[in-house]
């Protein structure tokens, strides 16, 4: 498990922009499934035959990050940018970003002598991104204007913690990718028809989700995601949507869904069968492509798994790696065991 885990997050690949994540999930899944398409969004939908063919599942993470594009180029070769997705500007300050992937650039931050309103937000139109050139003839020589900009982190492991960014939600990826390799090894079948979907455009307004599944026309999905922790130890214990270390996170209700009450208890009940930790999101702020299934042809019903990352949405972020296994494990269950489904199909 987790050997996609740094490739991935280490890939740019803001909405829109995901070719980069979508080749490399597209090597690694060669071969290894029935079939492979690759829709007008860019969403890539991977087939695996399964047990029982008169049901169709759809596994669904998103393969895009939050990040920026380049919206300006100043007459002294620094460049403005503006985010794609949620980024609050107090997160990047003094950061080191990439400019497609390959070039180096660095965020403008006054010095602490000069600033005498530390406590001022900046704002995106204050912001500068300084690469080396001084002036906009240079700059304009290797820069474009609608450049994807992301952060420039290195993944790293440190005990039982995993830091880097774009865990949401390259960490569904990698979860889905770990399953794949499961069923091909060991020579399985999953429990339905699955297609496992790596979504485009998620942050910037759950685009690509809807699009793959009016193309499968899935009978229920499961969302895998990497959501927000809020244990900050900065914050009151009343904004602590979940915890890092208490097992994978399992949503009943979240902005613009309410999760259909047997696809919630199919969900817990298999996280109990396989006694394995886990916790409810106890802050229904945010949203994920469940909501846009929800919405999507005759209504598409789907569960949602996510693993607690704290700090996401930033330059670095941070994961507890039994959190990442135990997901694997309950998402490994619920797509390979038809057993788990059996109440859930009564009551449809």
């Amino acid at each position: 498990m987790r050997k996609y885990l740094k490739d991935l997050t280490e890939l740019p690949g803001i909405s829109s922009r995901e070719e980069k994540v979508r080749e490399y999930i597209k090597s690694q899944v060669e071969g290894k499934v029935n079939n492979i398409t690759i829709d007008n969004l860019g969403n890539l939908i991977c087939f695996v035959k399964g047990k029982d063919s008169s049901k169709k599942m759809m596994v669904d993470a998103h393969m895009d990050e939050v990040g920026f594009m380049v919206t300006k180029i100043n007459d002294d070769g620094t460049l403005g940018i503006s985010p794609v997705g949620g980024v609050d500007p107090r997160v990047i300050k003094s950061q080191r970003l990439k400019i497609e992937g390959v070039l180096n650039a660095v965020v403008n931050s006054t010095p602490i002598h000069l600033d005498k309103d530390i406590k001022r937000v900046i704002k995106y139109e204050e912001i500068k991104v300084y690469a080396g050139f001084s002036s906009k003839e240079e700059a304009s020589k290797k820069v474009n204007l609608g450049d994807m900009v992301t952060f420039d982190t290195t993944y790293v492991e440190e005990g039982n913690y995993a830091l880097s960014k774009a865990f949401d939600d390259r960490v569904g990826c990698s979860i889905m990718l770990d399953i794949i390799d499961y069923i091909y090894e060991n020579k399985l079948q999953p429990a339905f028809d699955t297609y496992f979907n790596f979504a485009t455009q998620e942050e910037v307004g759950l685009r690509g989700t809807g699009v793959a599944a009016a193309r499968i026309k899935p009978d229920f999905a499961l969302v895998l995601e990497g959501t927000t922790a809020g244990d900050n130890p900065e914050n009151p214990p009343e904004k602590w949507a979940t915890h890092i270390g208490n097992g994978p996170v399992i949503t009943f209700m979240h902005s613009g869904l309410v999760i259909k009450k047997e696809m919630f208890e199919t969900i817990v009940n298999a996280a109990k069968a396989l006694n394995i930790k886990f916790q409810y999101k106890m802050r229904t702020a945010g949203g994920t492509n469940a909501a846009k299934l929800a919405k999507t042809m005759y209504g598409i019903p789907a569960g949602v798994i996510s693993v607690p990352c704290r700090y996401i949405h930033s330059p670095l972020a941070i994961l507890n790696i039994d959190d990442y296994n135990n997901t694997y494990s309950l998402v490994k269950e619920l797509v390979t065991n038809n057993e788990r489904w059996v109440n859930y199909e009564r009551a449809h």
